[in-house]
């Protein structure tokens, strides 16, 4: 494969690395591999860079970048994304230990009137240990890291001491239809 500047318009990749290309791309999980690896065997099959960037929905200059990073290199591993760190989690080691002490006791312990947790009362009192404030979406991590289920209450009435007479075609009634026929 020749590379550089001029040689960008007559680039034609090797068999080696042609195969290995399309055979990661047939065994890629990775979206973003996949559609650089895709531009790169597009190019060579002699499609404008301006089509190929429409096709894939991105810049020309995103084209080139790939079409040159595989020239450079030609290993399928380069048109990986690069590691990238993140934003540092804000609920630590801590967080978790708090909310594991906060599921052990009842809400109110802390002045809720309220039977068990809720995500909205687990934030309030979170500000409240940590003085700073934390997502909902934050405090649900939290609760499946430390794997818990919160199942909704469930109502249970205190059986009926009349139900069976008020059934209708339960035997106490059935007597009762009978003597009262007969009375009557």
């Amino acid at each position: 494969m020749r590379c550089g500047e001029a040689a960008m318009n007559e680039m034609k990749l090797a068999a080696g690395k042609r195969r290995r290309l399309r055979n990661q791309l047939r065994h890629t999980s990775d979206a973003r591999q996949f559609r650089r690896l895709l531009a790169v065997l597009e190019y060579d099959r002699g499609e404008p860079v301006s089509s190929i960037a429409e096709l894939l929905g991105v810049s020309r200059q995103s084209v080139y970048n790939w079409i040159e990073r595989a020239c450079r290199h030609g290993d399928p591993g380069d048109l990986l994304d690069a590691p990238r760190t993140g934003r540092p989690a804000k609920a630590g080691e801590a967080f978790d230990t708090v909310l594991r002490v906060l599921l052990i006791l009842p809400p109110q312990r802390f002045g809720y009137h309220a039977h068990c947790w809720t995500v909205p009362l687990l934030r309030d009192q979170l500000k409240r240990n940590f003085g700073e404030e934390y997502s909902a979406s934050t405090v649900r991590r939290g609760l499946q890291r430390l794997d818990y289920v919160w199942k909704r209450p469930r109502y249970v009435l205190v059986p009926d001491p009349e139900r069976e007479k008020k059934t209708r075609n339960s035997a106490r009634s059935e007597k009762n239809a009978k003597a009262w026929r007969l009375a009557g």
